[in-house]
């Protein structure tokens, strides 16, 4: 069965400033702010909702069908999905862009400053839902403006369940839009920053919008998260990281964990703990898509985590 992921490739530029910005700041200052950060330490990582999903599908056996529109400078990103088997058939190159970019400065006390940039981004709406190549599942991530409107409305005219992700990209909608993605979607997830802001943006409970829907699933980092449904509230409890290295992209590895269930048919037990362990799974390397695990041993590492096979 094959998904369709909608939303951002983008590259994640993170340098590293070895001092505290309070150090460089003067606060009487701030109103003609001008310095200079040297930043020895950069790295270049692959990123954005869509690439990092269909990166943690591919690790769960999966062969997704990411959707995005990028810049002239894709090739890099293009040559790593090609090595790890991520097709690229719906990856749209728009001319005279830049692929979105992300621009995270770190000082030593993990303050940051970040600059994003769009790009191509902005041309989402560019890209169409295929309705010929039997997709049985969708998601819309965080994107362009105009293209998860669209994306949304032909997903509900093609009668594709799909998964809507504001993500960071909530701010962009207002509580009518959002109340018009959430009647189209099948389920809603977010973090629990997000759902309080979807509260607020629309003047609903959690309670009333999980109603809407199939199942509103809220995720609370270290907390674990909560599942919505059929009046209930499932808590899905956090495996144990080995480690802590890197909380970024960790969301989206939890989605691709939750589009895993629902193309098995997984009941939300299963499925909301596959995804909480796929985000575990990513906080243990830097970056969004380092992590690179055989099915076999992340089946091994949910037995060991929940004390109950996988399926």
């Amino acid at each position: 069965m094959k998904a369709l992921i909608c939303g951002s490739y983008a590259y994640d530029n993170i340098m590293v400033f070895q001092d505290r910005f309070k150090n460089h700041i003067l606060p009487d200052k701030v109103h003609m702010l001008n310095v200079s950060f040297l930043v020895p330490e950069m790295r270049r990582e692959f990123g954005g909702c869509a690439g990092n999903i269909a990166y943690n599908m591919k690790l769960l056996g999966h062969d997704p069908l990411p959707m995005a529109t990028v810049g002239r400078d894709y090739s890099p990103y293009g040559e790593w999905s090609e090595k790890v088997g991520v097709d690229q058939t719906y990856i749209k190159v728009i001319d005279n862009t830049f692929t979105a970019q992300a621009f995270i400065t770190t000082d030593l006390d993990d303050n940051q400053i970040t600059a994003f940039h769009p790009g191509a981004m902005n041309f989402s709406q560019e890209n169409t839902v295929p309705t010929d190549q039997g997709i049985k599942l969708g998601i819309i991530s965080p994107d362009g403006r105009d293209g998860m409107i669209e994306h949304a409305q032909q997903f509900a005219e093609a009668d594709i369940p799909f998964i809507f992700d504001p993500g960071q990209g909530m701010p962009m909608f207002d509580g009518t839009d959002l109340l018009n993605f959430v009647d189209k979607a099948t389920w809603v997830t977010m973090n629990d920053y997000e759902a309080q802001m979807l509260q607020e943006k629309t003047g609903k409970s959690l309670d009333k919008i999980a109603q809407q829907v199939k199942a509103l699933i809220v995720t609370l980092g270290g907390e674990g998260s909560h599942i919505y449904t059929q009046g209930k509230r499932i808590d899905i409890p956090t495996p144990t990281p080995a480690t802590i290295a890197d909380p970024t992209g960790c969301g989206d590895a939890y989605r691709a964990g939750l589009m895993h269930g629902l193309l098995n048919d997984y009941d939300w037990e299963t499925t909301g703990r596959i995804a909480s362990l796929m985000g575990a799974l990513k906080i243990e390397h830097p970056g969004t898509q380092n992590h690179n695990l055989t099915m076999q041993e992340i089946k091994d590492r949910f037995v060991a985590s929940y004390d109950r096979k996988m399926a």
